[in-house]
């Protein structure tokens, strides 16, 4: 008996797991970057989540995104990823962390480099909060977005009633 119960456990986290967790890679959604600027970018593939989520209002959450070189080539990208979050028709940019660098970033072929959306979580229906659904990722010098499920609740704003209560950061070695 002990062993189903072991068995629906592990189930159960998996599918939890596969629930916040989005990759854009071959979901037929996300089709290369093909844009002008884009140069490698459209060999990137994203990974958003799955996440330490704040569990409630006023906790501190963090979604890591994994970025990982397609390409049969190191991809090199200057800047800071972007993010945004999308409540229905209100979508708020999600600052860059106090201490992010805005330098290079040189993906290996093969190699993945992450960044880290940090947020706090906010009151649900509250008006300092933003329900957002959706999260939308930029890479530096890519031509479209890439969008994500937003599964963590309410997202708290700062005092001026705009911004979310959130930062991210610049590329770090992935452990992926």
């Amino acid at each position: 008996m002990r062993t189903i119960s072991v068995t629906a456990t592990v189930a159960a986290l998996a599918a939890a797991l596969l629930l916040t967790s989005c990759d854009d890679a071959g979901d037929g959604k996300n089709s290369p970057d093909t844009g002008a600027a884009s140069g490698c970018v459209g060999d990137l593939a994203v990974r958003f989540g799955p996440a330490n989520a704040a569990p409630a209002a006023g906790d501190t959450g963090n979604v890591p995104v994994t970025v990982t070189n397609r390409g049969d080539a190191p991809c090199t990208v200057e800047g800071l990823p972007g993010v945004e979050l999308v409540a229905g028709n209100t979508t708020a940019a999600v600052p860059a962390a106090d201490a992010a660098s805005a330098g290079k970033a040189t993906f290996a072929k093969g190699a993945s480099l992450a960044f880290t959306l940090t947020y706090v979580r906010g009151e649900e229906g509250g008006d300092t909060s933003l329900a957002a659904r959706t999260a939308t990722v930029r890479l530096p010098g890519a031509a479209r977005t890439r969008s994500f499920k937003w599964a963590y609740g309410a997202v708290a704003l700062k005092s001026d009633g705009r911004t979310p209560d959130a930062s991210v950061t610049g590329f770090q070695q992935s452990t992926d």
